[in-house]
């Protein structure tokens, strides 16, 4: 309790110390979201701005501090966890009702007038974002200043920029050389028109080049701005975090390295007549700030977000191998686990994450957890983003609903997964939810669909189970993941965002599928396979896509009234474990074994 309450006074510190350099420089707001000059999902500890001040955690959510208010603006899945981080800190939580919601600028502009000024960091948001922001601001009659850190004077311990090492991803994992794809994002970039394209999502530099990096905590990136142009591109990033092999190979394919400072110059020198590629959704207002203004701004999306996300056929082949391997892990974990709970060890679900990303490091290819263990025993469960920490967990005994999300990064891909545990004795209606969610996850795994079908379309199929029951869930259904790369990747997105035209499902796009249901203070659901889009059939009308389930771990049928399950879903269900038994049973062996082929048993 004495951390806590030192933590709120800390916060209260720091917003105090914000107001009184708001005052200084006569900004009425300053706006504080969560990102980086990349626009990362998760963020090296520099940026972590908004966390700093506020003290909420999660991975999404904008704050926003006027002279009299501070509130912190998210989605339901940070909720209760934000409720909690929060009380006691004078911040607010305002509930933005989705992911993609403006209540925030209705919020900020219901609160200026004219003459009043905003102030955020440019560096750090999206063009889409800034244009968003600014029609907001100015429309209500106020001016938005971009140009200026507004933490970078109160925040005298921030932390320096990374400096983890930069290595190869080399064959045979990485199939395609760099010089292929330098050369198929020149042509897309002639295609386009433009001369130039500024890349500098951290995931589409990394893939591009056949680089990895650990700078960014489970995501195997590093920090850099990519800028191609037609001389020749340039890498702007550490130089020091490059061995001379690495620099000779980038100098061989074209690529020269500058410092990360240097983009900046670099943008300014762009001469005006010409033009650059541009993703809005992908690159910081601030950055492009440097650009002369003569320079014509082409906005598409970047070739390599959409190259990334179509994994080839040797990527695919490397993914099921991984899948293979990542279930011989868990097969392990899961045998030790209920040896344990049967055991009366004591396990909390700070010891779910030990465990298991032990277990996965026993395994060829493996090199670090692809985020953090998700392990929610009873109502800890209902909390979609929850993290156990050493101040707040709980002890797994008794009876209950166990759930864990985890997954890993392997040379050869990247997983996760979802499973749901039996602690003890289960009620009718924590099976009947289970149920429920495996029906949702199962519709979408069986669907067909035409190539081409934008993404978010085929999220209801997944609902539909659940919805019939008058139950929803407030986070999305699927989202790409990356091979080797970030667990979460686009441009697909199985949800209920608004679609766009680079949302559509293509071959060797893989996807989460994870419904769930949660019922707070009780218990929460979520059952998570990844799938590939394979070609299924193509009719006269039109060529079809199907799904090819890629995670390989049992479903824990203690969990199912089988009772509510149709025939052909058991079918599928049964067709499931036995594909699992014969991929994972050759790599496992004792209790491993014994804990796979009883957990395969046909329903």
């Amino acid at each position: 309790m004495d951390t806590v309450i030192a933590s709120r006074a800390a916060v209260r510190e720091r917003v105090a110390a914000l107001r009184e350099e708001m005052e200084r420089r006569g900004w009425f707001a300053v706006v504080v979201p969560s990102s980086d000059p990349h626009l990362s999902e998760y963020l090296p500890a520099r940026w972590k701005a908004r966390e700093w001040l506020s003290g909420f955690t999660g991975s999404m959510g904008t704050l926003i501090v006027t002279q009299s208010e501070a509130a912190v603006f998210a989605d339901s899945r940070y909720w209760t966890a934000a409720e909690q981080e929060l009380a006691g800190s004078g911040i607010v939580l305002e509930k933005l009702p989705a992911v993609v919601s403006s209540l925030h600028l209705q919020w900020l502009a219901a609160r200026l007038g004219t003459g009043k000024r905003v102030a955020v960091d440019g560096t750090v948001l999206g063009l889409a974002a800034h244009r968003s922001l600014a029609a907001a601001v100015q429309g209500a009659g106020a001016e938005l200043i971009s140009t200026e850190d507004p933490v970078a004077r109160i925040w005298p311990d921030r932390p320096a920029l990374p400096a983890a090492p930069v290595v190869e991803h080399a064959a045979p994992q990485a199939p395609l050389k760099r010089e292929r794809k330098l050369a198929a994002t020149h042509e897309a970039m002639r295609h386009a028109g433009a001369d130039w394209h500024l890349i500098s999502t951290l995931d589409d530099i990394g893939y591009l080049l056949n680089l990895r990096g650990s700078d960014v905590p489970f995501n195997p990136v590093f920090l850099a701005h990519l800028l191609l142009g037609p001389q020749g591109d340039t890498l702007f990033a550490d130089p020091t975090k490059f061995s001379p092999a690495t620099r000779a190979a980038l100098q061989g394919a074209g690529v020269t390295l500058a410092s990360y400072e240097h983009l900046g110059a670099a943008l300014g020198a762009v001469p005006a007549a010409s033009s650059l590629l541009v993703d809005p959704k992908r690159v910081t207002a601030g950055v492009l700030a440097h650009l002369p203004a003569g320079v014509r701004i082409i906005e598409a999306v970047n070739p390599t977000t959409l190259a990334k996300s179509r994994k080839t056929a040797d990527e695919a082949e490397f993914v099921r191998s991984t899948m293979a391997q990542d279930g011989a892990a868990l097969a392990e974990f899961f045998a030790a686990l209920e040896a344990s709970l049967a055991a009366g060890e004591r396990i909390t679900e700070l010891d779910i994450d030990t465990r298991i990303t032990a277990a996965r490091a026993r395994r060829p290819g493996f090199v670090c957890p692809s985020f953090s263990t998700i392990a929610g025993f009873r109502a800890n469960g209902a909390l979609p983003h929850y993290r156990a920490t050493e101040e707040a967990h709980a002890r797994i005994e008794g009876d209950g609903l166990l759930l864990i999300d985890s997954g890993g990064q392997y040379l050869g891909g990247t997983t996760d997964i979802t499973r749901m545990v039996p602690i003890g004795s289960l009620t009718d209606a924590q099976r009947r939810d289970c149920t429920l969610v495996l029906k949702g996850m199962m519709a979408l795994s069986r669907a067909r669909f035409p190539r081409g079908t934008l993404s978010p379309m085929l999220d209801a199929i997944a609902r539909a189970p659940i919805w019939a029951e008058h139950i929803d869930y407030g986070h999305g259904t699927g989202h790409g993941v990356g091979y080797f790369m970030n667990v979460h990747e686009g441009p697909q997105s199985i949800s209920r965002t608004i679609p766009d035209a680079a949302m559509a499902m293509e071959p060797g796009m893989i996807s989460s599928i994870e419904p769930g249901i949660y019922r707070e203070g009780h218990w929460g659901v979520r059952i998570e396979n990844l799938v590939l889009n394979v070609a299924s059939e193509t009719t006269p009308f039109g060529e079809f896509l199907a799904f090819e389930t890629l995670t390989l771990c049992p479903i824990d049928t203690r969990c199912i009234d089988v009772s509510l399950l149709r025939a052909d879903e058991r079918d599928w269900l049964n067709s499931y474990h036995a594909m699992v038994r014969e991929r994972v049973a050759p790599l496992v062996s004792g209790a491993a074994l014994d804990w796979l082929q009883h957990r395969t048993e046909p329903v």
